[in-house]
């Protein structure tokens, strides 16, 4: 009948219902069971102290901390933190330790259980770093972005971005590296080279070969190793501002064929020779940035500047101009030509100062020996007496025998006598 079909599904959920009251109050009724010999409380007061009683869900957030679960995202920012903290939520997906007092990274140090599966962002800037282990970041397998600028390294291991071995860890996922103002101050170097220790740990183990950003600016590097870029193919962003390079000639750029931006302002270099400029303009895509560079406008300049007006490859080419000799000073390279361009013995002042300061100092020297030698002039006198006395008395010796061997009655009368 079409009343009792209508009344059918009705019964059925009236009946589902109850059945679910029916084991909601069971469940209180065993739970009050458990704690009747505890004194009798509240209902409201039973849920808290049976909330309070679970141990800590994976998704909470660490003390001094902030977290967002929606952004995917824990801050621990300005907190003085020595360590990483331990509980960190598995959801994590962009974590900052910036400012904090962390010093030593060690292996292993986000190693946890659940893993950080999807960390991909991390910033350690302005955290006091002074040593990272190898290993430090293994154990986050989506690791895309690191930045450790800021940190005074004075130890950073070889195995940093390969791993504990790097024989057989699997390469890095890193994409995006900051290494920006990491150089240690002078008496935390322990006469190692700064840059041979950052080179050695962006080539250890080909780790790095999927590294498509790398920024090195404000390192006071003197140079760059000859393979420091060697095992970074893919690399297409490079910042190399801020340092002191003076030259380019043992780099070589040859292999980096997806490059697109170089950034080598505001450092050292002089000139660009020939190589150098051969391989830049092989790179099908880069941007060179070199502003802010004291240029040398001499003999040495000519290659470089027709290379300039024929290139695009060099950014704002027209703002680059002559910082020595002083009568070629803020001329704008673009604008001379190889009758400019010649090789005069004139030195920076600096330079000049410098040997001024050496002169001063070599006749000074030559000042004190000549005193020191007036000074003694009467046992200096006495000395040389003394040898010429002695090297009278050997060669009349000398002479003397020569006599007799040369005379045969001297030598028989010689021999007479000595019998």
């Amino acid at each position: 009948m079409p009343g009792g079909c209508s009344r059918g599904p009705a019964a059925g959920d009236g009946r589902l219902r109850l059945a679910r009251l029916a084991l909601v109050l069971l469940g209180w009724v065993s739970s009050s069971s458990l704690t009747s010999s505890a004194p009798s409380t509240s209902s409201t007061s039973f849920l808290a102290s049976a909330v309070s009683a679970q141990p800590p869900l994976p998704g909470q957030c660490p003390q001094l901390c902030e977290c967002s679960e929606a952004a995917r995202t824990v801050k621990c920012v300005n907190r003085n933190l020595t360590e990483v903290p331990a509980d960190l939520p598995p959801y994590v997906r962009n974590l900052f330790l910036t400012g904090n007092q962390l010093a030593v990274l060690p292996a292993g140090a986000f190693a946890r259980r659940p893993p950080l599966a999807e960390l991909a962002a991390l910033n350690l800037s302005g955290s006091r770093l002074q040593e990272v282990r190898a290993g430090a970041f293994e154990h986050l397998p989506s690791l895309r972005q690191l930045d450790l600028s800021h940190n005074p390294l004075a130890h950073l291991s070889p195995f940093t971005f390969s791993g504990s071995n790097a024989s057989f860890s699997a390469p890095s996922p890193l994409v995006e590296l900051m290494l920006n103002h990491i150089v240690p101050p002078e008496d935390h170097r322990h006469n190692r080279s700064f840059e041979g220790m950052v080179a050695a740990s962006l080539r250890a183990g080909h780790a790095l070969r999927g590294l498509q950003r790398l920024e090195l600016a404000s390192n006071h590097f003197l140079f760059l190793p000859r393979d420091v870029l060697a095992h970074l193919p893919g690399l297409r962003h490079l910042d190399l501002r801020n340092n002191s390079l003076v030259s380019l000639t043992y780099v070589s750029f040859r292999n980096l064929t997806h490059l697109q931006s170089l950034h080598l302002e505001d450092n050292a270099l002089k000139v660009l020779h020939n190589g150098t400029l051969a391989e830049l303009q092989s790179l099908p895509h880069v941007r060179v940035f070199l502003d802010n560079n004291p240029w040398v406008c001499d003999c040495h300049m000519v290659d470089m500047v027709a290379w300039l007006k024929e290139t695009e490859v060099v950014q704002g080419k027209a703002r680059l101009a002559c910082a020595f000799p002083e009568k070629m000073r803020n001329r704008a390279l673009l604008e001379l030509n190889s009758s400019h361009l010649e090789c005069d013995p004139i030195l920076p002042p600096s330079l000049q100062t410098s040997y001024v300061f050496l002169g001063i100092v070599l006749a000074l020297i030559g000042a004190i020996f000549l005193l020191v030698l007036y000074l003694n002039r009467k046992g200096i006198k006495k000395w040389m007496h003394n040898i010429r006395d002695a090297c009278r008395d050997h060669m009349e010796g000398y002479h003397y025998r020569y006599e007799i061997n040369a005379d045969p009655r001297l030598t028989n009368l010689s021999s007479n006598s000595d019998v």
